[in-house]
């Protein structure tokens, strides 16, 4: 009994199974239905036959609506519209069976796809342009608006061909620096200073002789909208009294001036008409011009004696006063024989007047001058000229033809005389008022030549006074002063100034008043090098980059960048290469690619750490991990950027010979396998 149930055993429990297969087998094949059909062999192309309820019956596929037999259409899941399917800033494309999303310009997908299905949390975040310095050309600066970003100048400057905002692309604005060219001119005033015409500059007036400026200083402004802001003050014109005029020792004139403003010489103008009753000579008229800073001047004249005479005081022009008159007589005098003695009083800055006490008419005299200048400035300068001079005229007068900025002395002898007499004057000539410098140029960016006007191989003297500034140093200041001596009508000179700098020149001959304003901006040079601790690593993990913020000594610095390349291609490497694209631009990390980079404002004044491999974004590159195995060249590189001129520097940080996982990957990697033994786990367990 028991081995019969034993040998019948395994028969009954296959019969089961061999059931289920022929059924499996009608299925497949498709048994007919109530009416005779195979349903499955009926169903839609884009549709599956499925058992429902003891009975097969032909399902659409996902993405498809319809009957199942005859009809399957395309659901268009893109008709409730984009925001509502694939979320803000997106488009939406259907296609057969399904869809997909695409961000729209100026955004971009988390998952760093061009495209994505919204349904694993992906979703469009807006692109921040900005961090590509020189976005906006030069002058220009970025702002980041939803989607896209728009250009406005900077500081200092305006925008042309357009106005603001602008965008690049679509746009021929531009912005230039801000230059509102030459000084307004003022009313009654001369312009003294003028460091530059750009935003901020200021031009200072000083009144001219007989005018003044109650209020202040009188100055103009260079404007945001680059126009000059003119002064509210002007210059008022100074009326001058002459009071208390007097006469003494018979021919000599004093007076007396209210004005309380005397910060300069006043040059007089003294009218002189005497009538006397002696036919010889009977009328006497003469202008003389008197010299004088005194607030009591005083002059003796030549007159004739025994002479009825009219003065006339008044101030030259162009100061204004009210004139004053006094009338008085000479007293009479009967020595009539020439003792030799005379006197030199100058007028005209240059010109001599001889006073003879003779009161001879008539009678001739010769004198012999001997003229001899020296520069205080200039140890080689030597001015030296002699002649005689023959007149019969009691009050000659003698013009010099003297050289600017010299000091003169002139020594007179009366020649012939029963009495020779000599007088000696020092006469300082003042600077010249016309501009003897002329075509100024610069060359080579920090040099300067230009023309003289002068006598040829006479050494002139040149002082310079420098101001340099820099619009992204606020606190950079330099200002320098010399001078130079040289005989050349064609001299040249190169300074020595800081790149990256904005500078004003003032050059002025000393034997000239008027200096000359250039202007000169010096191109940036290289950044400093990078300030990084070197690494070797072998096969172990990379540390953090410690990134410190670099000094604008040359030049502003736009932005920091990390380059990954295969230590093969370390030393031919170019610095100065702009060819380093992303990580996702390439097909291969065989050429090396910008791991990371930084705008200068973004980078604090300390220090900050880079982990290379993070996957994060720095500005618009990927942080991609190290391939195991590999050997590579990590590099920091230090970029300045300014007036259309860009240089680097770079540094090697590191070093890496056969890469491993970095801390982070390792703690992913660990993350992961514990994962998989979870699943596998679950599973096995399942089966039990």
């Amino acid at each position: 009994m028991g081995r019969g149930v034993r040998g019948a055993g395994p028969t009954s429990r296959l019969l089961p199974l061999l059931l289920l297969l022929r059924l499996a087998r009608g299925g497949a094949a498709g048994e007919p239905g109530a009416d005779g059909l195979d349903v499955c062999a009926t169903c839609h192309e884009h549709a599956t036959c499925q058992q429902r309820e003891g009975k097969r019956i032909c399902i659409c596929n996902y993405g498809f609506v319809g009957n199942g037999r005859t009809q399957c259409v395309d659901k268009n899941e893109c008709q409730f519209g984009a925001t509502v399917v694939c979320g803000n800033h997106t488009s939406c494309h259907n296609t057969p069976g399904g869809f997909y999303c695409i961000c729209l310009e100026g955004y971009r997908a988390t998952n760093n796809n061009k495209t994505f299905i919204p349904n694993d949390g992906t979703f469009c975040t807006d692109i921040d342009e900005c961090e590509v310095a020189g976005l906006c050309r030069h002058g220009g600066r970025c702002m980041n608006t939803p989607g896209s970003f728009e250009c406005y100048c900077m500081d200092g400057y305006l925008p042309s061909n357009g106005s603001e905002p602008f965008h690049p692309t679509t746009d021929a604005t531009s912005c230039t620096e801000i230059n509102c060219g030459n000084p307004p001119e003022m009313r009654h005033a001369i312009l003294v200073e003028n460091h530059n015409s750009r935003l901020g500059g200021v031009a200072r007036y000083v009144c001219q002789e007989g005018f003044e400026s109650p209020g202040g200083k009188i100055t103009s402004v260079c404007t945001e909208k680059g126009t000059w802001r003119e002064s509210t003050l002007t210059c008022t014109e100074i009326l001058t009294k002459i009071n208390d005029v007097s006469v003494f020792n018979d021919t000599c004139v004093r007076w007396q001036m209210d004005s309380e403003r005397i910060d300069s010489k006043i040059v007089y103008v003294i009218s002189i008409k005497g009538q006397r009753l002696d036919p010889i000579e009977s009328v006497h008229e003469e202008r003389v011009k008197v010299t004088t800073d005194s607030r009591t001047p005083e002059v003796c004249l030549t007159l004739y004696p025994g002479t009825n005479y009219t003065v006339h005081i008044s101030i030259a022009p162009p100061r204004r006063s009210v004139p004053a008159v006094i009338g008085f007589q000479t007293a009479e005098n009967d020595i009539l024989e020439d003792d030799g003695i005379f006197n030199i009083s100058i007028f005209n800055e240059t010109c001599l007047k001889l006073n003879r006490h003779s009161k001879k008419v008539g009678s001739e005299h010769m004198y012999q001058f001997t003229v001899l200048g020296q520069r205080w400035y200039l140890d080689n300068f030597s001015h030296a000229t002699s002649f005689n001079f023959t007149t019969r005229e009691r009050v000659p007068v003698v013009c010099l033809n003297l050289y600017p900025t010299t000091d003169y002395t002139v020594n007179v002898s009366l020649l012939r005389s029963p009495k020779p007499h000599s007088v000696q004057i020092t006469i300082a000539t003042p600077p010249a008022v016309k501009q003897i410098i002329s075509n100024i140029s610069g060359f080579n960016e920090t040099c300067l030549r230009w023309n003289i006007i002068k006598t040829v191989d006479m050494e002139e003297m040149y002082l310079f006074h420098i101001w340099g500034q820099r619009w992204y140093q606020k606190e950079f200041v330099r200002e320098m002063t010399f001078n130079i001596s040289t005989s050349s009508q064609d001299p040249e000179v190169c300074l020595e100034l800081h790149p990256g700098t904005n500078y004003n020149v003032s050059l002025r001959a000393l034997s000239s008043e008027l200096p000359v304003v250039v202007s000169l901006t010096t191109q940036i040079t290289e950044p400093p090098l990078p300030e990084v601790e070197f690494f070797m690593v072998r096969g172990g993990p990379l540390p953090h980059l410690r990134l410190r913020k670099a000094k604008e000594r040359n030049g502003p610095i736009s932005s920091y960048q990390v380059l990954v390349l295969p230590l093969v291609l370390q030393s031919a490497f170019s610095c100065d290469s702009e060819g380093t694209s992303s990580f996702f631009s390439n097909t291969s990390d065989a050429d090396g690619y910008v791991a990371a980079e930084l705008l200068a404002k973004d980078v604090p004044d300390d220090a900050m750490e880079i982990p290379i491999g993070d996957r994060l974004y720095y500005g618009k590159y990927y942080n991609a991990p190290l391939k195991t195995g590999k050997d590579y060249c990590i590099i920091l590189r230090i970029t300045s950027e300014w007036n259309k001129v860009r240089r680097h520097s770079c540094a090697v940080w590191a070093q890496v010979k056969d890469s491993s996982l970095t801390l982070l990957q390792m703690v992913g990697v660990g993350l992961g396998s514990m994962a998989v033994v979870i699943i596998l786990a679950f599973l096995s367990f399942s089966a039990v």
